[in-house]
């Protein structure tokens, strides 16, 4: 089967197609064939070791010291089921479904193989696989902080980097968790964050979130440009910031400022249900911001090395 491989570290063009074998399905397992993936900022951080300040070393220990140590990227899918092992019982041949291996990454490949209990989901009717293929990343940090933070109903949040893959999935989450949302994005992406359900979109280019007069009950930092020196000029007493891009740093202030929400998400089956049932119910639909075909993917690397990227990055195979 096809699949994109790299075995150094750089920019894009240490990526290529190379024939790897197709997977081996376990009694537990079913074979997906892909039709959809995403290149996200972790597949950017993994190929590149592009780090938040004082990540450097973690990040080769957690890749691999001296060369990949898991040579395919790509944390999402989304395909059809083509076999299953012989005790699986939750799935059947033909079932579309979606799965998030997350930080074993390995999705940019025809076939993936998924345990039955392990991260997968069916698909939900309303989205396409290429819409599914982009839910989980940003779907399953947003859900992890708005979790870990408490988010509460009528609670104001501002979003900094609204219009990324998981700035565009916090700000309809947390509208769908009852909270008020003002999101920071550039001008040219201000319509599509207001189309999200955010009450507000400010153009960072124009207008400074951290000088103004108005105060928020949860500063969400995507874009790793509002710390909390910065946001807590406009953070209600109890306020909290939720760091989803922050430095090492900022990681070591949380343990002593409860006010801080910091660390890596979870991964579970559970989050991915609830993804399935607020796509199913309207709340959540995945912006896609490119798409390339894998044959292109080394493009959909350097779309996401862009730094400016709408939404998520999704490759169809």
């Amino acid at each position: 089967m096809k699949a994109a491989v790299y075995h150094r570290y750089g920019g894009p063009e240490v990526v290529s197609i190379a024939d790897v074998p197709t997977p081996a399905v376990g009694d537990r397992e079913v074979l997906i064939r892909v039709h959809a993936t995403t290149v996200t900022t972790g597949d950017w951080r993994a190929r590149s070791l592009q780090m938040p300040a004082g990540f450097g070393l973690l990040g080769r220990l957690v890749f691999g010291v001296t060369k990949p140590r898991q040579p395919i990227l790509g944390t999402e899918l989304a395909g059809e089921i083509t076999a299953i092992g012989a005790n699986v019982r939750s799935f059947a041949v033909g079932d579309r479904v979606f799965a998030f291996p997350g930080a074993k990454m390995g999705c940019h490949v025809e076939y993936k193989c998924v345990r039955e209990d392990g991260p997968i989901v069916k698909l939900p009717s309303a989205l396409t696989y290429a819409q599914a293929a982009a839910l989980s990343f940003g779907g399953i940090t947003a859900l992890h902080f708005c979790r870990r933070g408490k988010l509460q109903v009528g609670e104001r949040m501002l979003v900094n980097g609204a219009s990324g893959n998981v700035g565009s999935a916090m700000v309809q989450i947390a509208k769908a968790q009852g909270a008020h949302v003002t999101g920071v994005c550039s001008g040219k992406n201000v319509a599509l964050v207001e189309s999200l359900g955010a009450e507000r979109a400010i153009d960072y280019a124009k207008e400074d979130f951290a000088a103004g007069a108005e105060r928020y009950d949860v500063v969400v930092d995507v874009a790793g440009t509002a710390p909390w020196s910065r946001s807590k000029r406009v953070l209600t007493d109890k306020g909290r910031l939720f760091s989803v891009l922050g430095s090492f740093s900022e990681l070591l202030r949380s343990f002593g400022n409860r006010r801080i929400i910091a660390g890596p998400a979870g991964e579970s089956v559970e989050d991915l249900r609830a993804l399935a049932a607020l796509a199913d119910g309207g709340k959540l639909v995945p912006v896609i911001g490119a798409t390339f075909p894998l044959d292109r993917i080394v493009d959909a690397h350097r779309e996401v090395d862009s730094g400016h990227k709408r939404g998520s990055v999704v490759v169809t195979i």
